[in-house]
């Protein structure tokens, strides 16, 4: 089977440009590979996963799966990879982990909208990362790595208090609300629209959650009243 590589009981079927997992690879390797990469194809759907009984290891980087993402029972998984996909429904996807793979303790989601970090919106910033990381544990306290990084005792306790109020909840658009659609969205501005006008100068007050304290301007100690 070209691009197949087999190593023991380790499987890799990379950068195949496959839309769905081939019906041979799980005949011929299903029954033994623990180990199984996936990652840099098409895949939208992990039907067929089924026939490899005895992973431990699934990596599914670079793919196109979604929210409708359902993974067989693997009670023997313990690592699987979701970077770089489409996934947005950190809930479902969690609960679903929950069920199929109860033994799970090495997750990584980055680059999923579902993750908040600045791989996938600069408007995201560490507060958010800390909120997904303690939802995470509160819906998987078993993990011991989350996203490349270990998980402390901390972040348990703290999942244990607060993770269920951690929940980031995605906004519902009804369908005849059309100043939410992407094409009647203005660019974002901290400024009120009065303001944004070429033509307009009046002075403008605004808040902004960013405090400056001139850490990075020590120069500044050094201007007399008098050079002002």
């Amino acid at each position: 089977m070209a691009g197949l590589v087999v190593s023991g009981t380790q499987v890799s079927y990379v950068g195949q440009d496959c839309r769905e997992i081939p019906e041979q690879l799980g005949r011929d390797c299903g029954h033994f590979a623990k180990r199984l990469d996936l990652s840099f194809n098409l895949l939208r759907s992990l039907e067929g996963l089924g026939a490899f009984t005895s992973l431990e290891e699934l990596i599914l980087d670079n793919n196109l799966l979604g929210d409708d993402l359902v993974l067989p029972g693997l009670p023997q998984l313990h690592t699987l990879t979701l970077n770089k996909n489409q996934i947005t429904d950190l809930e479902y996807l969690l609960d679903h982990l929950a069920k199929v793979t109860p033994a799970l303790e090495y997750l990584s989601l980055l680059g999923n909208v579902a993750c908040p970090n600045e791989l996938v919106s600069l408007e995201k910033d560490e507060e958010d990362y800390k909120r997904y990381r303690c939802f995470v544990l509160h819906k998987l306290p078993h993990l011991k790595f989350l996203d490349a990084q270990k998980v402390t005792r901390q972040e348990r306790e703290e999942a244990l208090i607060r993770g269920a109020f951690m929940k980031v909840v995605k906004p519902m658009v009804s369908s005849g609300d059309h100043s939410a659609s992407p094409e009647h969205q203005l660019p974002y501005s901290p400024l009120p629209s009065a303001s944004r006008e070429l033509t307009s100068h009046q002075g403008v007050l605004g808040k902004c959650r960013y405090v400056y304290y001139g850490k990075n301007s020590e120069g500044n100690r050094f201007i007399r009243d008098d050079q002002l």
